[in-house]
């Protein structure tokens, strides 16, 4: 269900930016992209730490893929 809200808030500017100037949707659809990058970095970097903290023995088996799962499900690349 985020996965299809993360799509839609990503492509309605470019949709309804068909009136615009070829410079403003580019302008749109550099911002999504780079919004988007953000976004799939910072869920990156949750994995990495989770995997650190699971590796240095911080957290259990069970609750490093109960996390893992949870990352994977608010990414569109994980």
């Amino acid at each position: 269900m985020s996965r299809i809200i993360i799509i839609l808030l990503v492509s309605l500017p470019l949709i309804f930016s068909f009136g615009c100037s070829r410079q403003a949707v580019g302008g749109a659809a550099l911002g999504a992209g780079a919004a988007g990058a953000v976004y799939e970095y910072s869920n990156k970097k949750a994995l990495d730490d989770l995997k650190s903290d699971y590796e240095s023995g911080k957290i259990s088996a069970d609750e490093y893929q109960r996390r893992k799962r949870e990352i994977e499900k608010k990414s569109l690349l994980y």
